[in-house]
């Protein structure tokens, strides 16, 4: 038994936000209530710190199997419980890429073995990525998967993305597209506007994105599929998006802590650590996707942690792998960026990380409600740190925010009602 005792509960699945205390015993939620008492529990003193319920991170690159020198099931995992993340979704495109039974078993397996987070992985929506042939999504559902992408690759044959959410509807599960027209982005590094002007480099027009998510969300009005749509970049998107879901059409969206806390003027210094995909865009852009996140139009922040090899983020701005990681910086960034600076309140943020990404999937966690699975992330609203890049559990360091000094961090976390990371560090429950 864990006692979780005079914390600010902050639930939003059950509109709770209160001082209060929490027991926590065979792996579910016991009691809510205050002055709670039991004997033998072990008690966590949570007072002037947030209790909320395990973070869900809809998008993770774990590169397991096939690229085990970026990150392991093991690194990614114990990233993701420092960054105060529960329950992760892996994305397909491994080596080899999560398109059979057999691959999506494998990574159970292993998750078994290292037993720290819950391991959702998605299953690819065509055979290798390669946009010609679906998979067989209804096995791939059997196995474990709880949605279909392609993510590093869109899906850019309409007829395909068509079939793949009529088949969603069969499944219940959604399609999540990375939504970018290649004709449009080309050999593009960053966002096509002023900083790729004046730094001489190919820009990605915001076009890249916006047709192909005025396409799906086309074809998701017309199929009734399930449509989820990845890390979104553009105002226009965010219009998109807003427009659809007025229509009843069954869309979701997520946005990265880094689309929210950048533009594309970070990118001046030809830094490869801030070029992802889809780039970091204007200034609007960023007001639109933090409005955005503010009335619901989209549905969760997710990390899209990417990691890369020092040596390959090294190549050059022009020559770099796309991708940064973020389960260990995330909720600190958006405390830092939007929390501490009112544009967010504390309640909404973590709405978009436990009940809305829960709701995206269809699966009983996100709440804290009794009788659910404990999962349980604490913050220290007040803490600070500095970002240092030999300091990370994720085998990886590509990350925008190195040297940066961050006001908020996870402290406490339970999975399941394992006691894993307790006052910043590893209990041996998390030694795995």
């Amino acid at each position: 038994m864990i006692l979780i005792q005079g914390g600010r509960v902050v639930d939003p699945s059950q509109g709770l936000d209160e001082v209060t205390d929490l027991l926590i015993d065979g792996g579910k939620i016991a009691k809510i209530g205050k002055n709670l008492k039991a004997n033998g529990a072990h008690v966590l003193n949570a007072k002037g710190k947030v209790v909320a319920p395990g973070f869900i991170d809809l998008h993770v690159h774990l590169r397991t199997p096939g690229q085990e020198h970026k990150e392991t099931v093991l690194t990614g995992s114990r990233a993701a419980v420092r960054g105060g993340f529960t329950t992760i979704c892996t994305m397909a495109n491994t080596d080899p890429v999560v398109d059979s039974a057999n691959v999506i078993e494998f990574l159970k397996a292993e998750n078994a073995k290292v037993g720290l987070v819950n391991l959702l992985p998605y299953g690819a929506v065509t055979m290798g990525l390669k946009g010609e042939d679906l998979t067989e999504m209804g096995a791939l559902a059997s196995a474990g998967a709880v949605g279909f992408s392609d993510d590093g690759m869109p899906v850019a044959n309409a007829g395909m993305m068509r079939r793949a959410l009529e088949y969603s509807r069969m499944t219940g599960l959604p399609v999540i597209n990375h939504c970018e027209e290649k004709e449009l982005s080309g050999h593009g590094v960053v966002h096509e506007g002023l900083t790729a002007a004046r730094l001489g480099l190919a820009g990605i027009p915001e076009e890249a994105e916006t047709v192909m998510i005025a396409r799906d969300l086309l074809l998701a009005e017309a199929t009734g599929g399930r449509l989820h749509l990845a890390h979104l970049s553009t105002a226009r998107g965010v219009e998109l998006v807003r427009a659809a879901k007025k229509k009843g059409v069954r869309v979701t969206a997520e946005v990265t802590p880094h689309h929210l806390a950048l533009s594309e003027e970070a990118l001046s210094t030809y830094d490869s650590r801030f070029k992802m995909n889809p780039p970091l865009r204007s200034q609007k852009d960023l007001e639109a996707l933090r409005e955005g996140l503010k009335d619901g139009t989209i549905d969760a922040v997710a990390t899209d942690h990417a990691p890369h090899s020092a040596a390959e983020k090294e190549a050059g701005l022009a020559e770099a792998p796309f991708g940064v990681i973020g389960l260990e910086t995330a909720v600190s960034v958006l405390l830092t960026e939007l929390v501490h600076r009112g544009t967010l309140s504390v309640g909404t943020l973590i709405e978009a990380l436990t009940c809305r990404p829960a709701k995206v999937l269809g699966i009983g966690r996100g709440s804290l409600a009794v009788g659910t699975p404990a999962d349980v992330t604490v913050l220290d609203l007040e803490e600070e740190w500095v970002v240092e890049a030999g300091g990370f559990a994720s085998k990886s360091a590509n990350t925008p925010f190195t040297g940066w000094r961050l006001k908020g961090k996870v402290t406490d976390v339970v999975v399941n009602g394992r006691d894993l990371y307790r006052g910043g560090q590893f209990t041996n429950g998390g030694s795995s």
